[in-house]
């Protein structure tokens, strides 16, 4: 009955053509994968599985060790360089501006964190800026070590600093290669190809990392550009001699010219001449050189306070009264000894009036010209003149005005070291620094005690800038009250519609040249 119906169980025919169409049902056909479907497979995972990352190669983690540990000493030498801005530490001194030091390892440490922060997401265009600015970086190195200014004046924390960050250039690159690699590695491990697409969070990441790398290659471009000027500004010989002070740490610029005695063999005193803002070889020797050429006075000298022109800076803190012994050192090592007429403008004077104090008997009269009160050293010494000047400072490694007034408006080496443009170099900005961070205190404590030690009988003269009192109301106060600086005030000149550098007008040549030509003669 079960035959009949076909409601019986089914038999199994173990026939030949059976088996062989259970052979061809079960076998490829034009349906089967090709490639195992690498989702649904137990062997692979999705590329956007978390587990595939380059981090499972022990190489590549002892490498990003690697990198937090030369991150965390370059964070240590970094602030080592900040701190000598303000205070220097022992054997941390450098003779040039300290600026440059502080910005390669800047670059070093800013190139680490970057680094860090994109360690997984490696990119070709990386490597490559990274080659270019590691090619900087020698033609940099090769720069500081083979001139011997830059050599002289970053010293071996400059040459170190230039190095490390040569050596972190060179180890990113690497660095950035070994996780291409492994990155690589995983996916064919994990996935069973190289991935090649990018999710929208690693392009981001990708565009940040590549735009910041060339942000470093143009800053370590216009570094070189600046290193090459100031390689080029090393050519211009010194008119003077330069002698080592303060226990041989720098060296300061001395220069004299003229006769010390007259044509009937008698000694007549030496002007020492002292600038103002600028160094005095921008306008006061040029004045000077007339004077003696007109014969109103025999001999003249200027020394070049440390950080302007020829001279070197010094370690910080840097007063006027240390300044001063620098200067003083410096002239007793050139073997003049005076007597002298002390001519100074401007901020000079502070540092004139306290060579005066500490040298009495040498000095045989006192010509100041617009000179700074001491009520105004509180301006000088502004926290917002000084964080101003520390950011000239931090940027002036740049080139930003040098780099165009050397190649497009003829600036010379003149300009540079002791011109209009010595305000854009790192020595001078750092000179300046100096000056601000103690002008309000150990610069006013060194004046008010050679205040009280001045020799009240030494002849005075004062010269005044007329547009300078028409500006400021209280300006004339602050001069009369210089006037009685001695009890023997000789002459005190207002020169009409002159500006603070009076000599930059005929009628004040005029009128300093005549006042010096009655103090030297006298003597």
């Amino acid at each position: 009955m079960n035959r009949l119906w076909g409601g019986g169980p089914k038999r199994h025919d173990d026939s030949p053509r059976d088996s062989l169409d259970q052979d061809r049902e079960s076998g490829p056909n034009e349906h089967t994968r090709l490639l195992p479907n690498r989702v649904e497979s137990a062997n692979y995972l999705s590329p956007d599985d978390p587990a595939v990352s380059p981090y499972n190669l022990w190489s590549v983690r002892i490498v990003r060790y690697v990198t937090i540990l030369f991150t965390i000493l370059t964070f240590v030498w970094w602030t080592i360089l900040l701190v000598s801005t303000f205070v220097t530490p022992p054997g941390f001194h450098t003779r040039g501006s300290g600026f440059f030091p502080f910005s390669y390892a800047s670059l070093a440490l800013a190139n680490l964190l970057f680094t860090l922060i994109f360690f997984a997401i490696p990119s070709k265009a990386v490597r490559i800026l990274s080659i270019a600015m590691g090619a900087l970086l020698v033609v940099d190195a090769v720069l500081l070590i083979s001139v011997e200014k830059t050599r002289h004046e970053e010293g071996w924390v400059g040459m170190a600093s230039v190095l490390w960050a040569l050596l972190m250039a060179v180890w990113t690159l690497l660095t950035d290669r070994l996780v291409e690699w492994g990155k690589t590695e995983e996916e064919e491990r994990l996935t069973g190809r190289a991935e090649t697409r990018r999710t929208l969070g690693e392009w981001t990441a990708v565009l940040v990392s590549i735009l910041s790398m060339v942000i470093f290659v143009l800053v370590v471009l216009l570094t070189t550009c600046t290193l090459i000027i100031r390689a080029l500004d090393a050519g211009l010989a010194p008119p003077g001699q330069l002698f080592w002070v303060d226990g041989d740490k720098y060296m300061i610029h001395v220069y004299c010219h003229g006769n010390k005695t007259d044509s009937r063999g008698t000694k007549l005193p030496t002007v020492l001449l002292e600038g103002g803002e600028r160094p005095v070889e921008d306008g006061l020797w040029q004045f000077a050189d007339n004077a003696l050429n007109n014969g109103s006075i025999s001999r003249y000298c200027f020394v070049d306070r440390p950080g302007l022109a020829w001279s070197d800076t010094a370690p910080s803190p840097l007063s006027a009264g240390m300044a001063v012994e620098a200067v003083s050192e410096a002239l007793a090592r050139a073997g003049e000894d005076g007597p002298w007429i002390l001519a100074s403008a401007g901020i000079g004077s502070i540092y004139s009036r306290i060579f005066s104090a500490r040298h009495g008997r040498d000095i045989k009269g006192l010509l100041l010209i617009d000179p700074l009160h001491e009520d105004d050293l509180g301006s000088v010494g502004s926290p917002g003149r000084g964080f101003l000047l520390w950011i000239r400072g931090i940027i002036s490694p740049l080139g930003l005005d040098r780099i165009p007034g050397a190649l497009f408006k003829g600036r010379t080496k003149e300009d540079r070291v002791w011109g209009q443009s010595t305000y854009q170099t790192g020595k001078y900005l750092w000179a300046k620094l100096q000056e601000n961070l103690v002008a309000d205190t150990l610069s006013k404590r060194d004046l008010a005690s050679s205040t009280a030690i001045q020799n009240p009988d030494v002849p005075l003269n004062l010269i005044s800038s007329g547009d300078h009192i028409r500006r400021d109301s209280g300006w004339e106060d602050k001069q009369r009250d210089l006037s009685h600086l001695t009890r023997n005030l000789k002459h005190w000149d207002i020169v009409d519609d002159a500006p603070d550098r009076v000599w930059d007008t005929w009628q004040g040549r005029q009128a300093i040249e005549k006042r010096l030509r009655q103090l030297v003669h006298a003597a």
